[in-house]
């Protein structure tokens, strides 16, 4: 999809006056995105039943939000250059169903919350050109996420919206990560995923003040009898509230019950190549990558596949079992498991984490393709490792659970 057409909207007064914005929004891009969000929810309480409440308490919806206005700012006299940061947004704003007429919406609380925060620095003229600057940035989002809906309905068994899907199974795999093996209830199709995508769940909770909107990594697998999820229980801990929707799933939903789906999406997907594929987990950031697993051994039965997973000790090892399994029957599969506080009876390769000197040791090559995802410390640390290892960029690929943040 490219901007051009959109692009000469803007004169070249208002582009200048945008870019003149980016030291201010450098300086106050946060403040100005919590002014944002506190007047949205004011002015629109309906849109709770779409945000995460969650990460707008641990502050992250608000920071990833400036990150994206400020990279909009430095880019706006060529919009291509941030295509791939809107394309991985559209992803997440199609999975929760975001419409063009929530555009409107929220450009109006951003030109309010600029102005709120830079007082009398924010000008007329300043107000007049982020509104029409907004306006072409807006247009962008919607036309990609046209797009996504789109191919979304018209794939076989695809859906825009949500669709009922009925708890078949309930699986226990660790002290903290239970596993939901979901079917939909009108026994339709299902759609192809590509390993590495994620579904949203809603929870309709009568007890809370609006519905709850999670995206959860799908754990197998593409196949045509059922999707599944496997849900870390988030116990608040200090500062970090619980998990709403991860203790509701946990506590109250059972064999039998229904809940409310949306179609697979998500750019942090696994590519179809032939150097070694190395797959880097922490703690339930091992979901999306058990998936890329039971994919790769069966589509790819040759290529080498190097698993190294790392949590606190086994009590806490979701889906153990199953990749272990795989490893036991595909040759081509290395399995490694790194705990940091390992019990007596733990059997594990390395305690402690994972770094670049122990790494080196169990992989053959640096010139693999490398997958990781868990808490933003280890994802730091892996980044870190791969880039000290001289890694090509290309061959790094990640994904958060909620909102993007910096790895550097």
């Amino acid at each position: 999809m490219s901007t051009q057409t959109t692009e000469p909207l803007l004169d070249q007064q208002t582009i200048d006056t945008v870019k003149a914005t980016v030291p201010a929004l450098e300086q106050h891009g946060e403040d100005i995105t919590k002014r944002f969000y506190h007047l949205l929810f004011k002015n629109n309480p309906d849109l709770k039943n779409i945000f995460n409440q969650t990460n707008q308490r641990k502050g992250q919806q608000p920071k990833a939000l400036a990150n994206t206005v400020y990279a909009a700012a430095q880019h706006i006299d060529n919009l291509e250059a941030i295509l791939p940061t809107v394309k991985q947004i559209a992803h997440k704003h199609r999975s929760l169903n975001i419409k063009p007429e929530h555009y409107p919406i929220v450009g109006e609380n951003l030109l309010t919350a600029i102005k709120d925060v830079l007082g009398d620095a924010a000008t007329d003229d300043i107000i007049e050109a982020w509104g029409k600057a907004y306006g072409v940035i807006a247009d962008v989002f919607i036309q990609v996420e046209d797009d996504m809906y789109k191919e979304t309905e018209q794939k076989p068994g695809g859906w825009v919206g949500y669709r009922d899907f009925k708890v078949v199974k309930k699986e226990v795999e660790s002290d903290v990560i239970t596993s939901f093996y979901l079917k939909p209830v009108d026994d339709g199709k299902l759609p192809t995923y590509q390993p590495g995508q994620y579904i949203t769940v809603k929870i309709e909770d009568e007890s809370a003040p609006y519905n709850f909107l999670r995206q959860y990594s799908l754990s197998c697998k593409p196949n045509q009898e059922y999707f599944r999820i496997s849900v870390k229980r988030e116990d608040g801990i200090g500062d970090y509230p619980n998990g709403d929707v991860s203790t509701y799933l946990h506590d109250n939903v059972d064999v039998g019950d229904i809940i409310p789906v949306s179609a697979p999406a998500g750019d942090f997907v696994l590519e179809k190549e032939e150097k070694p594929l190395v797959l880097l987990s922490g703690g339930v950031g091992l979901t999306p990558l058990v998936s890329m697993l039971e994919t790769v051994v069966e589509e790819q039965p040759n290529r080498p596949v190097y698993f190294i997973h790392a949590a606190q000790s086994s009590a806490v090892h979701g889906l153990k079992q199953n990749v272990q399994d795989i490893a036991d029957a595909h040759s081509q599969v290395h399995n490694y498991v790194v705990y940091e506080k390992p019990t007596e009876d733990d059997t594990y390769d390395k305690q402690g984490y994972v770094d670049l000197e122990w790494l080196q040791s169990v992989l053959p090559t640096n010139d693999a393709a490398f997958y990781f995802c868990g808490p933003e410390p280890f994802m730091k640390a892996i980044n870190r490792a791969l880039k000290d290892w001289n890694v090509s960029e290309e061959d790094i690929h990640f994904e958060f659970f909620g909102p993007a943040r910096n790895l550097e």
